[in-house]
């Protein structure tokens, strides 16, 4: 089991910025995938941004070159750095880890959510 803490949501106006992190703990892997994905009132979650244990990063197209998203292997964390925002940017944010793993049976994949931090900007 992993388990992914959030923190660093709040209140913020538009064109501000805030930072998001989540720290993974418990059967960590050392190859995946981390990201924030995020959920509005009344509609799916959506993806924000990934980032790969190589660093390879992949975002929403709502969100370039307005976010970024880093992590630290060593501390299992996944930062998310966000600028200019809107408030159509307001949601739960969540954080995810995914990947694979070996076993005498065959590869097995893992998914695991964060509880979530509320981001607002209001307008």
């Amino acid at each position: 089991q992993v388990q992914l803490v959030e923190s660093g949501g709040g209140l913020v106006q538009a064109g501000g910025s805030l930072r998001l992190s989540c720290v993974a703990s418990g059967n960590v892997f050392n190859i995946n995938t981390m990201g924030w994905y995020r959920q509005a009132p009344g509609k799916q979650r959506e993806l924000v941004a990934t980032i790969h244990t190589s660093g390879t990063t992949n975002y929403a197209g709502s969100v370039k070159g307005r976010f970024t998203i880093s992590r630290d292997n060593a501390a299992n964390t996944v930062t998310l750095q966000m600028n200019s925002l809107e408030p159509e940017d307001t949601a739960v944010y969540y954080c995810n880890q995914r990947g694979a793993y070996s076993t005498p049976d065959g590869p097995r994949t893992y998914d695991y959510w964060g509880r979530g931090t509320q981001v607002t900007v209001s307008s």
